[in-house]
């Protein structure tokens, strides 16, 4: 798709403009190919859409003055106005906005778009395994591997267990999806308190410290916003069972670090995945490296290396599609909210 390409009525076609970082890795970046293909499956919109791409900054502002859409992790945040007059919406290829805020770079009209749901389905499939690697002790057994100390561990299955989910987004409504076939109990933390089909039973933000003493584990896929920085602290881990778990899939400052790695050694919490750090990468010499029972993995539990692309490119194509047709555009963020 060129910017020359003009749609049947020989109406100006919407402008898409496409920033990549030059460092971004491959599972994020989006291609002239890709973004073909994706044009393909959706055929409806051929000779509406036009596209512009650049690596970094050299000529970012020259593509953006007649853009009406950019798509892009990040992007200078002054005069958005001034160098993207025809600007309609921002689509950040991520679910999570606070890189981006305050949001008061935002231009009056402008609408903002975040990722939410395109990491869904490999989501619920890494959520699934800490669970069962959780209930199955590998994070002790790994412990003991490293420590060249052969003690059997024997656990049960996780059927009749309490799984706490804060936060039943896109992500976590995906873990429970998963898990429902294997006997847990399901509870979730919601902050508007609506019930789901994917869960026994929903609560408000004010039930946290109620629940966090029958979970036998935690699972953290909340937005990180004002709310709920520091969300699990000292006091609520002490409120776990010592038999229970911990999965962090949101972001670093929604637990306290320093608490949880205490926890562990002290043997007051059985074990702990975390796929979020800050800061990122997580460096040679954070203390987190030598925490017991704790298995670590460098944020790739959501990001599909062939379909996270693709989704995000669908995503995009159904807004233009809805754009176009005058109907409300699929995942705004609230700036209010922070998510």
């Amino acid at each position: 798709m060129s910017n020359e390409t003009r749609d049947g009525d020989g109406a100006r076609p919407l402008r898409v403009h496409i920033k990549t970082s030059p460092d971004s890795d491959a599972v994020f970046r989006i291609t002239p190919a890709l973004f073909e293909q994706a044009a393909a499956r959706h055929p409806a919109l051929a000779g509406k859409v036009a596209v512009s791409f650049n690596v970094g900054l050299e000529g970012f502002e020259d593509a953006m003055a007649d853009a009406d859409v950019l798509v892009t992790w990040d992007l200078p945040r002054e005069n958005v106005a001034g160098y993207a007059p025809q600007l309609k919406w921002v689509h950040v290829i991520g679910a999570g906005i606070e890189h981006l805020q305050p949001l008061d770079w935002l231009p009056p009209g402008v609408v903002l778009i975040n990722n939410r749901g395109v990491h869904a389905p490999k989501a619920g499939e890494y959520g699934l395994m800490a669970l069962l690697m959780l209930n199955s002790a590998m994070p002790q057994l790994i412990t003991q591997q490293r420590a060249h100390r052969y003690q059997e561990i024997f656990t049960g299955t996780l059927a009749g267990k309490t799984l706490l989910i804060v936060g039943l987004g896109e992500m976590g409504g995906a873990v429970a999806r998963a898990a429902q076939p294997h006997g847990l109990t399901i509870r979730a933390i919601r902050r508007n308190g609506e019930d789901s089909p994917l869960v026994d039973a929903v609560h408000r933000p004010d039930a946290l410290d109620a629940l966090l003493p029958q979970a036998d584990f935690l699972l953290l896929t909340t937005p990180l916003t004002e709310e709920t920085r520091g969300l699990i602290d000292r006091r609520r881990l002490a409120l776990m069972k010592p038999s229970a778990g911990l999965i962090n899939m949101s972001r670093a400052g929604v637990v306290d670090y320093a608490a949880l790695a205490e926890a562990l050694t002290g043997g007051r919490l059985a074990g702990a995945l975390l796929d979020v750090f800050d800061p990122e990468p997580l460096p040679p010499d954070s203390p987190l490296w030598e925490v017991p029972n704790l298995i670590m993995t460098p944020h790739v539990s959501s990001d599909d290396l062939e379909a996270y692309i693709p989704r995000t490119l669908d995503l995009l194509f159904e807004n233009l599609r809805r754009h176009l047709a005058g109907e409300p555009l699929r995942n705004r963020v609230r700036p209010e909210l922070g998510y």
